[in-house]
């Protein structure tokens, strides 16, 4: 039984090496663009992320403000001088009443 083995010419050993090279090179450079990208994506997404904690942290900020505001004007004398001032209100006289309640059922009840 004689056995031929079948040997690659030199130009066909060429052909297999630029194209190991070529595959090898192209998905290297499929990888750092991938990569690249993916990396793009984290810091815009993390930029987006930290703008939102920054937005957070303004309005609890005017939240605060907006609350101490309010305590404030709704301190009697505030809506004391409002009125006065603004609506052109004045204090109302104070009035004393009596009621006389009759005793009919000769205090029986």
């Amino acid at each position: 039984m004689v056995r031929k083995t079948k040997r690659r010419s030199k130009k066909q050993k060429e052909i297999i090496q630029t194209l190991l090279f070529f595959f090898f090179t192209a998905t290297t450079i499929i990888g750092l663009i991938a990569y690249l990208w993916v990396y793009s994506e984290v810091d815009e997404t993390l930029y987006a992320i930290e703008v939102q904690y920054t937005t957070l942290h303004e309005l609890q900020n005017n939240i605060e403000e907006m609350k101490s505001d309010i305590d404030y004007l709704q301190r009697a004398d505030m809506v004391a001088k409002k009125a006065r001032e603004e609506l052109n209100m004045v204090p109302a006289e104070p009035e004393s009443l009596i009621v006389y309640i009759p005793m009919r059922f000769n205090n029986t009840l």
